[in-house]
């Protein structure tokens, strides 16, 4: 059966067939009040480059003594980025970071070959009612760097570059791009970026990346013919020019990509990895629950519960 373009406007028309290669609408989940819109992976795209897993979080607001309560919990082969527009949360893990993730901070934590963390927000902030409204994301890693040693990075706000003038602002949270490289050093090629558009503006999409996207956070941005609303990823071809223009409203987008993954990835519960037997080898050494001696710690000061593995 063909597909007719025309009874579906999700669909590329005309010059932007050539300029988009896939249009990714994310699937909304309800966590008890809380929406997640997962953009990756996705049926049509399981990566952008190294960006495995894409969640936008809320907006969301909590009532006093509410908030967000992840327990410790494993991670493989990647590494995660949680950028946050709005609120706090309290990032503990098993190298002993103690952390606040604050907006416009970045906090690198790299799996590895294993590490455990959990998210909270706790503290005096949950005394009083308080939103959330962010971005987590998980990078897979290169082949080479699956099985490094697991490490923590901060970078402040402060310390990220930006780039502002015709219309836009820029900040650089990871990797290189339009000439500005971001404070944290990573293993393999990637830019991830939080732009802010005033109406008519446009952005050209960096043109020394294979893969490139974009997420619409707010307003909606026109690529050659074709407008598109807020909570869309667009992703692009290779090495296309590519130029964004802000809607009447203006717009606020993360661009993120890098170079094309060396061969895909499989995913199971919060693992990622080349091969299914180290998939299976992270999951025993979970279920055991040897946190003395065994492949996982659990974070100090938050050891005392824990988020058992699924059953499939």
């Amino acid at each position: 059966m063909s597909r007719n373009p025309a009874l579906d406007p999700g669909i590329p028309l005309g010059d932007a067939i050539d300029a988009v290669e896939t249009v990714i609408v994310p699937r909304a989940r309800d966590l008890g009040g809380f929406e997640v819109r997962r953009a990756l992976p996705s049926a049509r795209r399981q990566m952008v480059g190294p960006f495995i897993f894409f969640d936008q979080m809320g907006p969301a607001e909590f009532l006093t003594g509410q908030g967000i309560d992840v327990r410790p919990h494993p991670h493989i082969g990647l590494g995660t980025v949680t950028y946050l527009l709005r609120g706090r949360i309290h990032h503990r893990d098993s190298l002993g970071t103690d952390s606040w993730i604050e907006p416009g901070a970045v906090n690198w934590m790299m799996a590895g070959q294993g590490i455990t963390h959990s998210e909270r927000q706790d503290g005096p902030g949950r005394s009083n009612p308080h939103g959330l409204f962010g971005l987590q994301t998980w990078l897979a890693l290169p082949l080479a760097h699956e099985d490094d040693p697991a490490a923590f990075a901060h970078a402040p706000a402060a310390t990220l570059p930006v780039i502002e003038g015709e219309g836009k602002d820029l900040r650089l949270i990871l990797g290189t791009a339009y000439g500005e490289s971001a404070p944290i050093t990573l293993p393999f090629d990637v830019f991830y970026a939080d732009a802010t558009l005033r109406p008519g503006a446009t952005i050209p999409l960096p043109d020394d990346h294979e893969d490139r996207g974009v997420y619409i956070l707010r307003g909606d941005i026109t690529v050659a013919v074709q407008t598109f609303p807020a909570g869309q990823m667009l992703v692009f071809r290779p090495s296309d020019r590519i130029s964004l223009r802000a809607g009447d409203q203006g717009a606020r987008i993360m661009l993120l990509g890098g170079a094309t993954m060396d061969g895909p990835r499989h995913i199971w519960w919060n693992f990622v990895a080349s091969s299914k037997d180290r998939i299976d080898a992270a999951k025993e050494a979970w279920r055991a629950g040897d946190w003395a001696h065994g492949r996982f710690r659990l974070p100090p000061g938050d050891d005392r519960e824990f988020i058992p593995a699924p059953d499939t």
